[in-house]
């Protein structure tokens, strides 16, 4: 008997279903993906209340970050009264991935959506969220930090890697003077001494920019297997550091004091950092009563207490700490991310 035939036309059947059986499963896992994304444009019950309406940096007591509450004004930045974070919010219809803002100027770094994949960019707003400059970006926006005066600004995109947690990442920060111009791309081309020596290598990497004033600044540098709090000082171009095991710096509104996540013995390598405060002068930390994981940049809501983000329900939720270790952690405001206040941070 001639089976051939007979097994060719199963072995098509067999083809022929099991293409229109992963036909169906990507159809509906794409039905699936889209029906998510769609329903984050939808506002949750029981959400923050949003409204549009006009948003400006300027003005005082004014909290602004970007929005994460689900609804159409998803990732704009926002501002709601600083005594009544859990009050209704104004949306500006300026979307952001990262932001902050001080001295009446804005840092937005964004996404630039279509074609095969997203493209990114730093646009510098003025008070009234109108555009003052655009940079393209070379990789996924993470960090952004405005001068105190307003005059300059700096972000730090990863350009391999999305996370701070390993050691297969690369960062490129930028920082830039408003009112020229001047643009220095990557601050790997500053000379960097540790221990007052000069040091070179390939593993160098900066991340992190807190501004002191518009020419001098700290910064976290990582080479070695170490991460390092190093001064920076636009003039002379340099890095010089400090402290070790600092990540992501926030200079207190006086000038004195540095919040940062620190690698804590013990933690798990996915969520290794704890919140620390370091004293400048004598160089001596003590840990905030925040003993979660935090991967943020932490803001100076005042003199005294510290803002960060942690995982929430619509993404992101900000609480607060007390810089001196009393106290106990608090959420803030829900729903929300990148904030920044009146006054530096």
């Amino acid at each position: 008997m001639n089976r051939a035939p007979l097994d060719r036309r199963n072995r098509l059947l067999i083809l022929l279903t099991a293409v229109l059986l992963l036909t169906t499963v990507a159809v509906g896992a794409t039905l699936h993906a889209a029906d998510r994304a769609g329903e984050k444009d939808r506002a949750r019950s029981g959400g923050p209340a949003v409204r549009s309406g006009k948003v400006t940096l300027d003005a005082p007591g004014r909290g602004v970050f970007r929005n994460m509450a689900w609804g159409p004004h998803r990732d704009e930045i926002a501002s709601v009264a600083a005594d009544d974070p859990s009050g209704p919010r104004t949306a500006s219809g300026v979307r952001c991935l990262r932001f902050h803002a001080a001295g009446g100027t804005g840092v937005c770094l964004q996404a630039v959506r279509g074609g095969l994949r997203d493209r990114y960019r730093a646009v510098v707003l003025d008070a009234h969220l109108r555009e003052l400059r655009r940079y393209d970006l070379a990789g996924i926006p993470t960090r952004a930090r405005v001068s105190p005066d307003g005059h300059t600004v700096a972000w730090t995109v990863f350009v391999s890697g999305d996370s701070y947690a390993g050691t297969a990442f690369s960062t490129r920060t930028s920082v830039l003077d408003v009112r020229t111009g001047e643009l220095d791309r990557d601050l790997e081309a500053y000379a960097l001494f540790l221990d007052d020596r000069p040091h070179k290598a390939a593993d160098i990497n900066v991340w992190g920019v807190t501004f002191a004033d518009d020419t001098h600044f700290y910064a976290t540098v990582a080479t070695g297997g170490t991460t390092h709090l190093v001064r920076g000082d636009r003039e002379s171009r340099t890095l010089r550091a400090l402290h070790e095991n600092v990540e992501c710096p926030s200079l207190s509104p006086d000038g004195t004091r540095i919040a940062y996540k620190k690698r804590v013995q013990g933690a798990s390598s996915d969520a290794p950092w704890r919140l620390y405060v370091l004293d400048l002068r004598t160089l001596r930390e003590s840990p905030t009563a925040e003993r979660r994981n935090i991967d943020d940049q932490a803001v100076w809501r005042d003199a005294e207490t510290l803002v960060y983000s942690l995982p929430g329900d619509y993404g992101s939720d900000l609480w607060t700490v007390p810089a001196d270790g009393s106290g106990a952690p608090r959420v803030t405001m829900a729903a929300a991310l990148a904030p920044a206040f009146t006054g530096r941070s």
